[in-house]
């Protein structure tokens, strides 16, 4: 597992910046392509993007050829009952933390049986959350062969910024580990 930490405010740049250059729907487009040319499928688990990650995947026609489902787990509790995250990690490090990130992503990709699992879990404010402030987000995946990885930001911005910029780099992070 590897572990980035991004200042990222919400910007068009920063947009356009993601995925390679490639912006908004035709980016999502792409990756749906590629994932259909690898035969391979997503699942996601989602907090602080409370199904905008999966909703944004839905916006391409023909995505059900790769996207298996979704669990929207805004509870702490449901990131264990649904997702599989271990209640122990939950209990001593809060949902907000890069290892519930992956293991999001893995209950996601194992309950769902798909090739990928993406994950997000933050804080999308407008005030801090225990401690973390708003802003504060982990997005993870987890691929074939024990693969994972995670991205910490730091998202400047409104809570709509804070969810779009999470969606945006989970995306990137899917992109990158299929290229």
């Amino acid at each position: 597992m590897s572990a980035r930490d991004d200042d990222v405010a919400m910007t068009e740049l920063d947009r356009r910046r993601l995925g390679n250059g490639a912006t908004g729907a035709g980016r999502v487009d792409a990756l749906v392509s590629r994932l259909v040319e690898r035969g391979e499928t997503v699942a996601a688990a989602e907090s602080l993007t409370g199904g905008l990650l999966t909703a944004t995947l839905v916006t391409v026609p023909g995505v059900s050829r790769v996207l298996r489902g979704g669990l929207v787990v805004y509870a702490t509790d449901l990131k264990h009952s649904l997702a599989g995250v271990d209640e122990a990690l939950l209990a001593e490090r809060g949902p907000v933390d890069p290892d519930v990130a992956v293991a999001l992503a893995r209950g996601a990709r194992e309950r769902c049986g798909a090739h990928w699992g993406l994950s997000t879990t933050g804080v999308a404010g407008p005030g801090p959350q225990d401690g973390i402030p708003a802003g504060t987000v982990f997005v993870g995946l987890a691929g074939p062969d024990g693969l994972s990885d995670v991205v910490e930001l730091r998202v400047r911005g409104d809570r709509a910024a804070v969810r779009a910029t999470s969606v945006d780099a989970v995306l990137d992070l899917l992109w990158r580990a299929t290229a």
